[in-house]
């Protein structure tokens, strides 16, 4: 049996070798520096050995893609090229087991978020850009010239060239195909550097790709870290035209600095500390359900996630009862277990920050409605990076844990007395990712809504998401749109032809 482009059989009758995941560079896969380790944080385990690339091989999986766009894939007309979109999206699809297991042992989340959610995601990006590219227009404009004729200017796209694409560990194949589809639809050829605790699907993505026939280097995958690996190589290298990056805000300062000596266009989906606001003419149990799922899916490790919810006075009590429940009744556990609704955060480093914060919460003066620690489970789930789900009351909306984004199932429930005073405090962050209000006042849901200072704002909902509408931050939470025709417009670039008539 072959997975990520090696042989996984035993090496001996008794001993099972480790997947070796390599680097996939113009249509082959190939072995790089160091091996390092990835871990299942459903278990602590080690399960596969990953090919750090090193300069050359960043070098050659930029070459490769350079060839590509002077060879098949850059004259690969538009019909042909959105019917091989369409392809890997029946290719990741006929390979749907093999893209979940690959998920759930990098990321450990329960098979069924990952089955309802990552995989199917995954495909539907390719055939949504497949969609939105073959309906694009251009500017056409008729201007009268000097001498008393006519000339008509029209603009046609063309793709920005190589394309690095920085992807993620929290929603891997989903959030890496968001980029890659609407940048290959475009004519683009890759590079991709995944999170280096989430690289399997990504690096199976390399096998549909081969098995469907794409042009050798239209897309490349290399491993490893960021500074001083793979990741530092692929944003200062020259022939990389444009740098996508999602992840927190810290790293997004980086890859700007090292991106700004080669003058590279960026699009950057950062760190968020959302708020959430409810009132008290809200449907109380829609919104509990709905926010209680919105702080806990996928162990909370969700860009768009609330940690600060903000409740009008009267119904507080009956919010925070009900958030404690829905918390209480979520079941961590391995993955693969019908009943497990709650998996582990994505590392032990992660989780030890991410108890930090429970302590720094109850130093700042939290009191812990529920969780606040670990739990404690049996089996191999016991060597796994699990925590509480937890919410707190009592916070000063200042507080440290109230400003920094933590990126774990936790909230802070925060009562409010007024519109405008709820307002103010929901837009008082550094971020401005998303929000989501919650009110049946019609005039209200509009006006709140569209006094968020945010790239998404919610109402009655979250997480419901049209593809083809713009999706991003402002402030500290990033930098461009995309979406539809707003991920086209970074990942091409209008070109003016002028014609005297």
């Amino acid at each position: 049996m072959t997975l990520h482009g090696t042989d996984l059989r035993a090496e001996s009758p008794t001993v099972p070798a480790l997947p070796s995941l390599k680097n996939y560079v113009g249509g082959r896969f190939v072995e790089g520096g160091r091996p390092f380790e990835v871990r299942n944080p459903a278990t602590g385990e080690i399960h596969a050995l990953v090919h750090e690339a090193d300069a050359a091989i960043v070098d050659a999986a930029v070459a490769a893609a350079e060839a590509a766009l002077k060879g098949d894939w850059g004259h690969m007309p538009l019909a042909k090229r959105r019917h091989m979109l369409n392809a890997i999206a029946d290719g990741i699809e006929a390979r749907f087991d093999d893209f979940l297991e690959a998920e759930i042992a990098d990321t450990g989340k329960p098979y069924s978020l990952a089955h309802h959610l990552d995989i199917p995601r995954g495909a539907a990006n390719f055939r949504v850009f497949a969609d939105v590219v073959a309906g694009l227009a251009t500017e056409t404009f008729e201007q009268d010239t000097p001498d008393g004729g006519k000339a008509l200017n029209y603009a046609v796209r063309k793709p920005l060239g190589v394309v690095g694409i920085i992807s993620p560990w929290n929603l891997p194949l989903l959030l890496m195909t968001w980029k890659a589809a609407p940048a290959m639809a475009c004519g683009n050829a890759v590079v991709v550097k995944p999170s280096e605790e989430t690289p399997s699907t990504t690096t199976l993505l390399g096998e549909v790709m081969s098995a469907v026939g794409l042009p050798d280097g239209a897309f490349n995958v290399v491993h490893g870290f960021g500074p001083d690996s793979a990741g530092e190589l692929l944003t200062r290298h020259p022939g990389v035209r444009a740098i996508t990056f999602t992840g927190e805000t810290r790293t997004g300062k980086e890859i700007m600095t090292a991106a700004a000596a080669n003058v590279k266009a960026l699009s950057f989906e950062l760190g968020g500390k959302n708020a959430a606001i409810v009132f008290a003419d809200a449907d109380l149990d829609a919104a509990v359900s709905g926010l209680a799922r919105a702080v806990f899916l996928n162990t909370g490790q969700v860009c768009l996630a609330p940690e600060r919810i903000y409740v009008e006075r009267p119904v507080l009590d009956a919010f925070v009862d009900g958030l404690k429940k829905k918390a209480e009744a979520l079941k961590p556990g391995l993955p693969h277990d019908d009943s497990v609704d709650f998996g582990p955060l994505i590392s032990d480093e992660h989780r030890e920050k991410v108890l930090g914060y429970y302590q720094l919460a109850v130093d700042e003066g939290a009191t812990v409605i529920t969780g606040g620690g670990t739990p404690t489970l049996e089996g191999p789930a016991a060597g796994g990076y699990f925590v509480e789900p937890t919410i707190w009351t009592g916070l000063a909306h200042d507080s440290r844990t109230c400003r920094e984004e933590i990126f774990g199932p936790v909230c802070a429930v925060i009562p409010f007395d007024t519109e405008e005073e709820v307002v103010r405090l929901a837009n008082d962050s550094d971020y401005g990712l998303a929000s989501s209000v919650w009110t049946s006042n019609l005039s209200r849901a509009h006006r709140v809504g569209q006094a968020m200072e945010v790239g998404i704002s919610w109402v009655n909902c979250w997480f419901l998401r049209d593809l083809r509408t713009p999706f991003g931050g402002v402030k500290m939470s990033g930098i461009g749109r995309e979406g539809g025709v707003h991920s086209i417009d970074f990942y091409s670039e209008p070109s003016n032809i002028c014609i005297k008539l």
